[in-house]
This record gives structure tokens, sequence and C-alpha cells, in this order.
């Protein structure tokens, strides 16, 4: 299937920029497109590739979706457009770099005019690999286009970084990604309100949740700590812990969905606003919580979550430190 620029959720700046690039004729010879994990930008890089090599682009912005290049691009045997691969999980090597991208360059291109090169998770680069990309960033032969896309942009060199046009994925609405959950995705409107607030303004983040299974496995766990931890007694926070490690991988989930659940209670004892919910399916849990705690105790709650985040994240024993937040929230 060929996508085009009105397919991109959000992200009118960067849509108008390369757009505007495409229009013009004025095509930078290096992109750095930043944001985080799923938050598509992937997905502008092939739209913006397969403009480049359309051989009838739509008002001269657009893939038609029609020529040969469009349909070999659509399937991903475009010769023109290189995905660079590396075989290390956690690394991009010097060697990947020269072999595909540096001397790959020198050859020109197969059918279109442009050749276009793909890097994912262009920050797992290493300094070597970046110092070797960097050659070709300074002199790039006429026909390269480097679309390097990165969660972060204090892992990149500054050196390549001011060689690129630099664009920056932005949160989508909240408004906006809910209606396309719902119109897309087809998911009922209180599934639609987790997954946005979960989401945080990742649209695909916000998708993958829609969709998964896990997710709601997670969340159902979750939410019964939260709804019970007050009447666990030792034996059962032990259980609940060790339940819990099963989600060591994905605790950033987990502890998100209790956030949400304490910021419901929060934002409901400052607002008695029942339409704010978000968990409206546990209103009568959240709005009994809110009766039982003070400000004081959800913020402390809210605290401690986020706190044994940041805790994890710096490979503080995960057990250690959800006992602790566990024993936080029981007191509080």
């Amino acid at each position: 299937m060929t996508y085009t620029f009105d397919d991109i959720i959000g992200q009118e700046h960067i849509k108008e920029h390369l757009r505007v690039s495409l229009t013009s004729g004025k095509i930078s010879q290096a992109y750095l497109i930043t944001g985080e994990s799923m938050q598509g930008k992937e997905f502008i890089a092939r739209i913006f590739a397969n403009a480049l090599v359309c051989e009838d682009p739509v008002g001269g912005v657009d893939p038609c979706g029609k020529c040969k290049a469009c349909i070999q691009a659509a399937s991903r045997n475009h010769p023109d457009i290189i995905t660079v691969t590396h075989d290390k999980p956690n690394t991009v090597s010097v060697d990947d770099v020269r072999t595909q991208i540096v001397s790959d360059a020198q050859i020109k291109p197969y059918q279109s005019r442009w050749k276009i090169y793909i890097m994912n998770e262009a920050e797992k680069m290493t300094p070597q690999a970046q110092n070797a990309l960097l050659k070709t960033l300074e002199e790039p032969p006429e026909y390269v286009v480097i679309l390097l896309l990165s969660t972060s942009k204090s892992a990149m060199l500054s050196t390549v970084i001011s060689r690129c046009v630099q664009l920056d994925m932005r949160p989508v609405e909240d408004r906006v990604v809910k209606k396309y959950l719902m119109t897309e995705v087809k998911v009922p409107d209180y599934r639609a309100d987790i997954c946005t607030a979960f989401a945080r303004g990742n649209i695909g983040k916000a998708r993958s949740l829609a969709v998964s299974e896990d997710f709601e496995s997670i969340k159902e766990d979750a939410i019964r700590v939260v709804k019970h931890i007050r009447s666990m007694d030792t034996s059962d926070l032990i259980n609940t812990l060790k339940k819990l490690t099963d989600y060591k991988v994905t605790f950033n989930d987990l502890l998100d969905i209790m956030m949400i659940w304490y910021r419901d209670v929060l934002l409901y004892k400052a607002t008695m606003d029942e339409e704010a919910i978000v968990f409206r399916e546990e209103k009568e849990s959240i709005i009994k919580e809110a009766g039982s705690d003070s400000y004081e105790g959800i913020e402390k709650i809210l605290k401690i979550i986020e706190k044994t985040k940041q805790r994890i994240k710096a490979n503080v024993n995960f057990e250690l430190a959800m006992e602790l937040m566990l024993l936080t929230i029981k007191e509080n």
C-alpha cells in the first residue's frame, strides 16, 4: 500500500517542511528526525523517500501509488531506497556505515534521480561510525539523501547534527489520537480514552496499546493492585510483588497505568468531574478512593511511582524498588 503525507497523524510542521522541499525542488542531503520509539519517524521517512522516487507525484508532492517506483517502494524493493541495517542489537558499527552508506554512496542511483538511505536507531551509531558518516555528510554526492531516525539527539555528535536538517517529532493532541483510534482502529470510546492518556501524544504507541492483549492484562493487574493494596497483609504484598516481577520488561507500562489511576483520583478530588475520569469503568472505585485519600497522600503516591521508574532505569534492584513503592502506597 502506498501512503501519502495526509496519512501522517499530526506532525504538521514536519509535513509542511517536506512538502515545501518537494515542491520547490530544494532537497537537503541529510535529515535528522528525532522522536520517541513508535512515534512514526520511519513512516514519515518512507513517505518522503517514496515521494522522491515517484515518477509522477500528485501535486508534485504525494506518491502516486501507481508507477513502477511507487510499487517497488511500497514492497520495500526499490533499489534506490536503502535501509541501513546492523547485526548487533545495540550498536551501529563503523563497518555498517562504511559498507552500507560511505562506499555504496559512490555508486549512482539505478533508476531514480535520488539515492536515499534510511537509518533507524541512528542513536546507536558508535562515535567511530558517526565520524565515518561525517565524511559523506560533508561532501555528499549530489544524488544522495540520508535520513537519520533517532530517539535521542544527545547521542549524536554535534558535528553530525549540524550537517542535518533537524526535524523533531511533537506529541499529537489527545483529541486527534482518540479520533484516530476510534475511526481507524475501531476501538470503543472508553478504551480509546485509556490508550490516549497512556500514550501521551505518541500515535504509534496508542495504536499498539489499543490492539494489544498484553496491555489489557497489564492494566487489569495494575488496577487490581491499586484497588486492593490497602487491605493487603504482608503475604499478599509478597505475592503481588512476585506477580509484578513478571512485568520487569514492561515496568514502564505498569507504572504508567498506576499513575493514570491516581491522577484520576486526584483530578476527581479536586474537580468532582466524573467526565474527566480516564478509567471510566472504575469510576465508583476512583470516587471512593478520592473520598478517603488526602491531597498530600495522593501526591506522595504519584511521586513514589515516578521515583520508582527512575530507580529501575538507573538499575536499582527491581524487586527492592517495587517493594518500597508498594509499602509507600499502602501507608498513604
